[in-house]
């Protein structure tokens, strides 16, 4: 029996939710490297690097549609959240400065700490500080956690 066939209902929303996030910032990096548009990257997604249960160990299990919401949701509010996360940065920095993956990674966070209020500000901020630790072992996660926080505290004034 496979640990996912003891998960609570919400345990297994929490995974299919994390894979959808990481998969949405490799399709956001993907988009930028490539210049391809988001409904192809997503299409891409669907067809290539997500699998059902059974279909082998090459699948990734994820919540399509959430996924789906992230990566066209950044594409819809880019100029906004491109905004918010320079006023955030130090003097100096600007979003293109720096890392196309750490860019794409506070790109679908801010993204979700504007526009979906139905996750708590601390979850979308330790989610992709996780999403950050796959991709780097520097400071990096330190700067992402620090940014969304504080992101997070423009986008949800109450919530921290």
């Amino acid at each position: 029996m496979s640990a996912q066939n003891n998960e609570t209902p919400s345990d297994n929303r929490a995974r299919l939710r994390r894979a959808a996030r990481l998969a949405a910032v490799q399709a956001l990096y993907q988009m930028e490297i490539s210049g391809r548009g988001a409904a192809d990257v997503i299409a891409e997604f669907r067809e290539h690097r997500f699998g059902h249960e059974g279909e082998g160990a090459d699948f990734v299990e994820a919540d399509e549609d959430f996924f789906d919401a992230l990566v066209a949701g950044v594409v819809t509010k880019q100029a906004i959240v491109d905004l918010a996360i320079n006023a955030l940065l130090a003097d100096g920095w600007r979003l293109e400065r720096l890392d196309a993956t750490v860019r794409a990674i506070l790109r679908s966070g801010g993204y979700e700490l504007f526009e979906k209020a139905d996750v708590p500000a601390r979850v979308v901020i330790d989610e992709y500080v996780d999403v950050a630790h796959a991709f780097f072992e520097g400071s990096e996660p330190k700067f992402v956690n620090a940014a969304l926080d504080k992101c997070a505290r423009q986008a949800r004034p109450g919530e921290l």
